[in-house]
């Protein structure tokens, strides 16, 4: 039986309070009304209650008042603030105050419930802490709270065989973060293969991912087992999974509906059990627009979707993830490993790292060569950082960094820049404004010029788990 949460209820409305408490009488939930909110202050103070539902207008202490008193002690308390249909000032000021949501008067009694569960849900969620698989951090280096939210999924997924899909840039650090996720799940003492979608050529790739049987075509001279036997019982690893022809993509989701596949030649099928986890630095969604990915694939690989920030957004990280590859690259070529300037590591962590942590990790290698001193100044840097005067977006000019960026991208041969650029403008936008309302989504649509039902609908793409809360 699920543990019983207290519900607080504050309204010196008795019709309220009546309805309310009916509403919510279910054998899990405990429910304590108070017609004055000097009364329930004083209870809450003796003992934290999992949920706060009050009502603003009052005689004596108003409901914000009240949830600006008690969250002094639980900042975590989540509160749910009943306001009139017209009253907009008080919705917003809710939110500002640091109301979990608000609900309109008059109600409908199944949304209160709904409500109510989901603060209750949130209020145990942020009590437990989340468990981090130990050793994780050791793994994959980041203090950035983008960071720690890759943390907690991992941890969250550790005992799973679910499917993922990892989405991020080139060079974000997407394998490791398969790794990571094949090591600490109920799979780890079996086999992680890894493929890259975009490395294979399009005519071997169903041979590569199924096998052949001997003579099934010129070459195949014996029979061959594929990357889904090779990883029986353990994790694929599917890296840039919208690279994949269409006809392969039909062949993959009869595998993960079915859980066999036929080698190429072959008339008998084979039988597999393997955990797909699937990374992309395109968007799928578009790729799905455009007929150039399976709808119903993809939703297959949309199970739980993990987001890996660029390196620009994470740049508290610089310092350390430069000191441990410098310390890598010593060890690979036996040799002391450098240590950078005060001055050479505020240059690099202001720099943008289009590359991403695979650029600045081939940096500390080049560094570890080509460096004469131990010290590293800014000026035994590569030319093309030592030039650089950091990332324009940091002056104001973001203008002009958005367009360098696009030269970069265009120069260096990337394509469909759109659907990489869009997402991501559109996902910092998001984050920045709900930083800046404390994860209040009403307050955050307005900021950015949008409905509230436009901003849960991007959250769910592009923010699936924040979506969520």
């Amino acid at each position: 039986m699920s543990e019983t949460a207290r519900v607080c209820i504050v309204d010196d409305d008795r019709a309220i309070r009546w309805v309310l408490e009916r509403a919510l009488a279910h054998p899990d939930l405990e429910v304590e009304c108070f017609e004055r909110a000097d009364l329930a202050q004083a209870s809450i103070m003796r003992q934290c209650p999992d949920v706060l539902v009050t009502d603003i207008r009052m005689p004596g202490i108003d409901g914000l008042d009240l949830m600006a008193r008690v969250r002094e002690q639980y900042p975590d308390l989540p509160v749910i603030v009943m306001t009139a249909h017209s009253d907009l000032d008080s919705a917003v000021a809710s939110y500002q105050g640091g109301a979990f949501e608000y609900l309109p008067k008059p109600f409908d009694v199944d949304e209160a419930l709904a409500l109510v569960r989901r603060a209750v849900a949130h209020s145990r969620e942020s009590k437990a802490p989340v468990a981090v698989p130990e050793g994780l951090t050791k793994e994959i280096i980041g203090e950035a709270p983008a960071m720690q939210e890759v943390f907690r999924a991992i941890g969250r997924l550790s005992q799973s065989h679910i499917t993922v899909l990892i989405n991020g840039e080139s060079g974000t650090g997407k394998e490791r973060v398969a790794q990571a996720l094949h090591q600490h799940s109920p799979r780890a003492a079996k086999p992680f293969i890894a493929l890259n979608m975009a490395a294979i050529p399009k005519d071997l790739m169903e041979s590569e991912l199924f096998g052949h049987e001997k003579g099934s075509f010129t070459g195949a001279t014996a029979l061959r087992r594929g990357r889904f036997e090779q990883a029986d019982g353990g994790t694929l690893f599917l890296d840039e999974i919208g690279d994949m022809p269409a006809e392969t993509q039909t062949r993959l989701l009869r595998v993960l509906a079915d859980g066999e596949f036929y080698r190429v030649g072959g008339v008998t099928p084979v039988k597999v059990d393997v955990r797909i986890i699937a990374a992309t630095h395109q968007h799928l969604e578009r790729l799905v627009e455009d007929g150039r990915f399976r709808e119903d694939l993809f939703h297959r690989l949309n199970v739980i979707r993990v987001h890996l920030p660029r390196l620009s957004e994470r740049r508290e990280d610089i310092p350390r993830l430069m000191s441990h590859f410098l310390g890598e690259a010593g060890r690979e070529l036996s040799t002391e490993p450098k240590i950078l300037t005060e001055a050479a590591e505020k240059h690099l962590t202001r720099f943008d790292w289009p590359g991403n942590v695979r650029q600045l990790e081939n940096t500390c290698r080049w560094l570890t060569v080509m460096a004469s001193g131990r010290e590293v100044m800014v000026e035994d840097l590569p030319p093309e950082l030592r030039d650089a005067s950091g990332t324009e977006a940091a002056s104001g000019d973001w203008r002009g960094a958005f367009r360098e960026w696009a030269d970069r991208a265009l120069a260096a041969g990337h394509t469909h820049l759109l659907e990489e650029a869009v997402p991501d403008f559109e996902r910092i936008l998001i984050e920045t404004a709900l930083k800046h309302t404390g994860g209040r989504k009403g307050e955050a649509a307005e900021l950015l010029g949008w409905g509230r039902n436009t901003l849960t609908r991007k959250l769910k793409v592009l923010l699936p788990a924040l979506a969520e809360d």
